[in-house]
């Protein structure tokens, strides 16, 4: 097969399909492996793309992407008849360790009826990790049917007055079955590693954050609901 060069690229793009699809390039680079010449038999050609700062993962949210492809292309002299593959590939960056980590603690009462007292040992956990907390029912005087934990993701797409926010549930835990009395304590024991979780993501690109949010979640038997939300941080944990 005669060609008129052989060249290889590494891609990096965003990809955002809400309301009108939007594709963003932020890594284009591109290397020649072979000048003009003919192909006659089954070859290999290394090549490398050195030191590239990979600075965004690879994500696949609901509205948001974020991706890394090679591409190979044998040029031929009909441009048109160029043969291109494609192969996609993932990046991950770890860390060994984030700042310091807060206690969560915090209060969900109704006058008179319900009073509720519930913490989290931390508000930053890697993928792998264990959320512990407690829940201290402090007055109870309606009938609760059961009580769970919900993992929200939230994509913003955009920033400031035109920023879109789109939530998706992806953990559930329960936490409680049953009518829980005065005094009683709720220990709360849940593993991320169960989930399909991402990091979280602060203004990639100035195109979109991902953050996440823990929702604790209270049913009574009129399906009444009463829930509290707190903001964490996930992180991927050097290996």
């Amino acid at each position: 097969m005669v060609h008129q060069g052989i060249k290889v690229e590494l891609l990096g793009s965003i990809d955002i399909n809400y309301e009108r699809s939007q594709t963003t390039d932020f890594i284009s680079l591109s290397k020649d492996l072979e000048p003009p010449g003919t192909i006659t038999d089954s070859s290999t050609v290394p090549f490398c793309f050195n030191k590239v700062d990979k600075q965004y993962e690879t994500y696949q949210g609901r509205f948001c992407r974020v991706r890394y492809t090679l591409r190979v292309t044998i040029i031929r002299k009909n441009f048109s008849s160029n043969i291109v593959r494609e192969q996609e590939i993932a990046v991950m960056n770890t860390s060994t360790e984030v700042e310091d980590s807060a206690l969560i603690k915090m209060e969900v009462g109704i006058e008179e009826c319900l009073h509720i007292e519930f913490e989290y040992n931390k508000n930053k956990y890697h993928l792998a990790d264990c959320i512990v907390g407690k829940v201290n029912f402090l007055l109870v005087r309606i009938r609760i049917k059961y009580m769970e934990i919900a993992i929200i993701r939230r994509e913003t797409i955009g920033a400031g007055a035109t920023a879109t926010n789109e939530n998706e549930t992806i953990a559930k835990y329960e936490v409680m079955d049953g009518a829980p009395v005065r005094g009683e304590l709720i220990p709360i024991r849940m593993f991320l590693s169960a989930f399909n979780m991402t990091p979280t993501y602060i203004n990639v690109n100035n195109k979109f954050s991902v953050r996440h949010f823990l929702n604790l979640v209270l049913v009574d038997e009129e399906d009444r609901r009463y829930f509290k939300q707190q903001e964490i941080t996930l992180w991927r944990k050097d290996l």
